[in-house]
C-alpha cells in the first residue's frame, strides 16, 4: 500500500493543442506504473484532440470510425461530427438485439482480466467490404487493438489507419498508418 500512495502525488504532463494535463500515475503491476489518461468527462481535452486528429484524418479514405467501448467513445463522436462519418462501438457485451454479432478477445493493461469485443449485425453491414479508421483514446500493448483488427478482418472491412490521442511504451509496430498526438512513456517502481 505504500507504493501505491506514494504515486498519488506523481503525475506526468499531458499537452494537446492549448489544452495542458498532469496525469496521475497508476501502479498496474508490481514494479511498473503508467501515467492515466481518462477522457471520459473531460470535454476540453476531447475536443482538443478531435481537432487535431481531424486534420490527419482527412488524408485518409475511410467510410467510419470504429472504437471500443468504453473511454475513446468520446473521442469517436467528436471525431465524427468534425468528419461527418459514422462511428461504430464494439461493445463489451453481448446484447440480443445484436443479432449474428462477431467477437474477438483482448487483455487490457488496466483490466488486468480477458475481455470479449463484439461487432454487432447492423454494424457488420455498414464496415463489410469497406475502409475503416481504427480510434483508441491510448495504445499500450496493443491487446485492444489486436481484438479489434481481428474482428475488422472477419467483417472483411480494410484498415486504413489508426488513430490514437496518445501512444504508451514501446512504440507498435502496425501494418498501417499510426495517427497519434503524443507518447507516454512507462513508469518503472523501485523495490523497497
Amino acid at each position: 500500500m505504500q507504493k501505491q500512495s506514494s504515486l498519488v502525488q506523481r503525475t506526468h504532463p499531458l499537452r494537446i493543442g492549448a489544452v495542458q494535463r498532469d496525469l496521475p500515475l497508476f501502479a498496474v503491476a508490481p514494479d511498473l506504473a503508467i501515467a492515466v489518461l481518462n477522457i471520459l468527462g473531460d470535454t476540453e481535452l476531447c475536443e482538443a484532440a478531435a481537432d487535431a486528429l481531424a486534420e490527419e484524418l482527412r488524408a485518409h479514405d475511410f467510410t467510419a470510425l470504429v472504437t471500443a467501448e468504453a473511454k475513446s467513445i468520446p473521442l469517436a463522436y467528436a471525431l465524427s461530427l468534425r468528419i461527418k462519418k459514422p462511428y461504430v462501438v464494439l461493445r463489451k457485451n453481448y446484447k440480443s438485439y445484436m443479432g449474428e454479432a462477431l467477437q474477438a478477445s483482448t487483455l487490457s493493461i488496466t483490466t488486468a482480466k480477458p475481455q470479449t469485443l463484439y461487432l454487432d449485425a447492423k454494424d457488420r453491414v455498414l464496415l463489410e467490404g469497406n475502409s475503416v479508421i481504427l480510434v483508441d483514446d491510448v495504445i499500450s500493448t496493443g491487446s485492444t487493438l489486436g481484438a479489434m483488427r481481428s474482428l475488422m478482418q472477419e467483417a472483411q472491412a480494410h484498415i486504413a489507419a489508426v488513430a490514437t490521442i496518445c501512444t504508451e511504451g514501446e512504440q507498435p509496430d502496425l501494418p498501417e498508418p499510426l495517427l497519434s498526438l503524443a507518447h507516454l512513456p512507462l513508469f518503472p517502481l523501485q523495490s523497497s
